[in-house]
C-alpha cells in the first residue's frame, strides 16, 4: 500500500473515527484503524465492536493494499504536523508502515487486515430518511433521560417510533420521562420501533449538522446512518421498551405557569442549600404565592426563594430531586413552561408555553418523599 494525503484530510477523518475506537479492550485489534486503498479511492473504518465508522479519505493512490495502523499513534503524530503538511503512507508485506513527512519519516508497526473485524450485515432496503436538524432535536430533546443502569437495558437508550408522518423518539430512567414527536418527517419503507443505544446517539450529535442529509437504514441487529460522505453503523438494542404512554397521566387537574428562565434560576440557587446525597427541594404552589425552599439539617442550612408564576388549582406542597428539575427545565426550549400536577406523590408533566412547530414535547418527572 502506499498513498499520499494531507495532514488535515487525515486529521479530520481520524478524529471522527476515534469515537468508534474503545479504550481499553480485550483484542489489541480493536486500537487501530483499518486503511483499505482501492484504485478508486482509500477507505477508513474502525469499530469497538458496538459502533462502527466508515470514512473516506481523499487521497492520492500510488499502490493498492491494506493495512490496520494503531489510531493513537496515527492521530498524536498528525496532530503535532504543521497544517500544510502532505503526508505518505507506505506499508510492507510485513505491515510495517513507513509515514514520510517534509520534516522527517516515522516508522510505525501495523496489524494484518485480516485481523480486523467485518463490517456489520444490514438490510439495506428498509431506508427512512429524516433531516439532519430534525434527528439533532430528537437526540439533543431525549437523551439526557436516558437511563445508566446496565441491568435495564431496554432504558440505555433512545426508543424511536417511526410512524408513516411522524417520528417520535422516548427516554426514561425510570425517574423521568421525556416523549417528543416530529411531524415534518415522511418515512421510506420502515415503519416500527427501533431502540439506539446512548453513546451512539451523542456521537451523532458530534458530527451532525444543520446542512447534512441523513439517510437511516434498519436491519435485524444494526442500524446504519449515512452523514455526507461518512457511514456509521450500530448494534440496536434487542429488548423490549416499557409502554410509556400508560405512565404519562391524563387527569393532572393543576397547573402551574412561569418564566423558564426564572424558574430554572430559582430551582438552581435553591438547590446549592439541598443535601449533598438527596438534592431535595420543595415546591410550594399556592393562589396567593409560590415558593421553591430546601432545607438540610446535616448542616444546618436552608434556602427558600419566591417565584412567580399562575397557579390554578388547590394548594400543593410536592419534593423533586434538584438535579432533574434541572435537566427537565433547561430542555424546555420556550419563555415559558407549564408544569401540570395531580398529588405530591404523583407523576408531574412539563410542557414548552409553545410547542415548536411541527412538534410536540412532553416531559414527566417524579417526585419524592419530603422529610417531615
Amino acid at each position: 500500500m502506499k498513498i499520499s494525503t494531507s495532514k488535515t484530510e487525515l486529521q479530520s477523518a481520524l478524529q471522527k473515527l476515534s469515537k468508534a475506537t474503545p479504550t481499553r479492550s480485550t483484542l489489541p485489534i480493536l486500537s487501530n484503524v483499518l486503511f483499505t486503498v482501492q484504485e478508486g479511492g482509500t477507505v477508513l473504518r474502525t469499530t469497538d465492536l458496538e459502533i462502527t465508522i466508515i470514512v473516506n479519505l481523499p487521497t492520492s493512490v500510488e499502490l493498492p493494499g491494506s493495512v490496520a495502523i494503531p489510531i493513537q499513534t496515527l492521530l498524536d503524530i498528525t496532530n503535532e504536523l504543521s497544517d500544510d503538511t502532505r503526508i505518505t503512507l507506505t506499508s510492507d508485506e510485513n505491515n510495517k508502515i513507513e509515514m514520510v513527512t517534509e520534516v522527517g519519516s516515522y516508522d510505525i508497526m501495523g496489524k494484518p487486515a485480516e485481523e480486523f473485524p467485518a463490517i456489520p450485515e444490514v438490510d439495506n432496503r428498509k431506508a427512512t430518511g429524516v433531516s439532519a436538524r430534525a434527528l439533532k432535536d430528537l437526540i439533543s430533546k431525549t437523551s439526557f433521560a436516558v437511563s445508566r443502569d446496565e441491568l435495564k437495558p431496554a432504558l440505555t437508550g433512545v426508543l424511536f417510533r417511526f410512524g408513516k408522518n411522524e417520528l417520535t423518539a422516548v427516554a426514561t430512567d425510570g425517574h423521568r420521562l421525556v416523549r417528543y414527536t416530529r411531524n415534518d418527517y415522511t418515512t421510506d419503507e420502515f415503519s416500527g420501533d427501533v431502540i439506539v443505544p446512548r453513546k451512539f446517539l451523542s456521537l451523532l450529535l458530534g458530527v451532525l449538522s444543520g446542512e447534512d442529509s441523513i439517510k437511516m437504514w434498519m436491519g435485524e441487529n444494526h442500524m446504519t446512518t449515512s452523514i455526507g460522505e461518512d457511514t456509521y453503523f450500530t448494534r440496536i438494542i434487542d429488548e423490549r421498551f416499557p409502554d410509556f404512554e400508560s405512565v404519562i397521566p391524563k387527569d393532572n387537574d393543576k397547573e402551574f405557569s412561569a418564566s423558564q428562565g426564572e424558574l430554572l434560576s430559582a430551582v438552581r440557587r435553591v438547590s446549592i442549600f439541598s443535601n449533598k446525597s438527596t438534592h431535595q427541594i420543595a415546591l410550594r404552589l399556592n393562589k396567593e404565592k409560590s415558593q421553591i425552599t430546601t432545607e438540610d439539617p446535616e448542616k444546618s442550612s436552608k434556602a427558600q426563594e419566591k417565584i412567580s408564576g399562575e397557579f390554578d388549582g388547590e394548594d400543593l406542597v410536592i419534593g423533586y430531586n434538584a438535579l432533574y428539575l434541572k435537566d427537565i427545565l433547561s430542555h424546555v426550549d420556550n419563555e415559558k413552561v407549564i408544569i401540570k400536577l395531580k398529588t405530591p406523590i404523583s407523576a408531574a408533566l412539563f410542557y414548552p408555553g409553545v410547542q415548536k412547530e411541527n412538534a410536540n414535547l412532553t416531559m414527566l418527572l417524579m417526585p419524592i418523599r419530603l422529610n417531615d
